[in-house]
């Protein structure tokens, strides 16, 4: 085998399984139970409902991540000014806590192919806020991915009993919440780089930097960070899990590097959304998140969207700068968007 084949499937690889692996760490985070003591519901263990402190455990690890990657490639010198990265950030943590917080309540797969929806708020907003125009291909493309999407979280009249997750509508809503600030996020980037294309690094070192700010201040003043401290000190494999979370982040972000800078952009694109569909088929055999035949059109739909604006929707443009460009992208994108 060639190196290059090499180190395209090790790439591939590695995005599969730390990815893969990072889903069942944050479902079973989430959506898990943690010791036997009995609960005022009925119930048996306690739910992790920290999003604050599982948000700013991945910020911190991102920035490490980030400041390493700098320390080994060192970049010029970023001008972006403070104030592009600080609303950028308070986006980003918006977008990430949202859509952590809507796994309480919604299926892990609801939660993929929602988030896989990104294209939409990324498009209207380019249209409305930055005076984009996109052609019409571009269009029929995120509009199939839109009926998708609405075919996988329309409720059905009647469902079984137990079927559907209590409080379902708030965890849709939550999701709706994300996406829109993913679409800020993507808003406030792209201005960054008209303003001084900040390298990919230097975006993932000040962005992980000011959400992990922010994210502390918010542990200090609701006072989640004493409780968080107090549900680990009670539930210390609590501590193994999210070790392994981050460490899967990370590693999974230096496939991403590898596939990028080796393959370009479409092979990291058709890479990781082909892991996402799979994502959902394994939640779906491992975690019982049973779909109906209407939500597996509409997942089919949203890859289908997402494939065909891979290969069809781009405008041709140099290999260079394409893949300079999805190295800031894929890089500077949050943890939670690439699950």
């Amino acid at each position: 085998m060639s190196n290059n084949k090499q180190t395209l499937v090790i790439s591939a690889v590695g995005i599969f399984v730390c990815y893969f692996y990072f889903a069942i760490l944050q479902e079973k985070i989430t959506r898990g139970r943690y010791g036997d003591e009995l609960q005022d519901d009925g119930t048996r263990g306690e739910r992790f409902t920290y999003m604050l402190a599982l948000v700013g455990v991945q910020c911190v690890c991102n920035w490490v991540f980030a400041k390493a990657l700098l320390t080994i490639t060192p970049q010029p010198d970023d001008g972006t000014p403070k104030e592009y990265y600080a609303s950028s950030a308070l986006t980003y943590l918006l977008a990430m806590i949202s859509s952590n917080m809507a796994l309480r309540w919604v299926a892990y797969p609801m939660q993929v192919v929602a988030k896989a929806a990104k294209p939409i708020p990324v498009m209207l907003l380019g249209v409305l806020v930055g005076r984009k125009s996109y052609t019409l291909q571009k269009y029929l493309f995120v509009l199939l991915i839109v009926v998708g999407v609405v075919l996988f979280m329309f409720k059905d009249g009647k469902t079984e009993a137990g079927s559907v997750l209590e409080h379902e509508t708030l965890g849709q809503l939550l999701l709706v919440l994300s996406l829109a600030m993913d679409g800020l996020t993507g808003a406030i980037q792209e201005r960054m780089r008209a303003h001084s294309a900040p390298s990919a690094q230097h975006m993932m070192l000040a962005m992980n930097g000011w959400s992990a700010m922010i994210v502390s201040v918010g542990l200090l003043v609701t006072g989640e960070g004493k409780t968080f401290v107090l549900f680990a000190s009670r539930h210390p494999e609590l501590f193994t899990h999210l070790t392994l979370l981050a460490l899967t982040g990370a590693l999974g972000q230096l496939f991403i590097f590898m596939m990028v800078s080796s393959f370009g952009a479409l092979a990291c694109s058709v890479v990781t959304t082909t892991r996402k569909f799979f994502t959902v088929l394994f939640s779906v055999l491992f975690f019982g998140n049973a779909l109906s035949n209407r939500q597996w059109i509409g997942a089919v739909l949203v890859f289908c969207g997402l494939f065909a604006d891979m290969f069809f929707g781009r405008k041709p443009q140099a290999s260079g700068k394409l893949s300079k460009e999805k190295v800031k992208s894929e890089a500077a994108e949050p943890l939670e968007q690439k699950r």
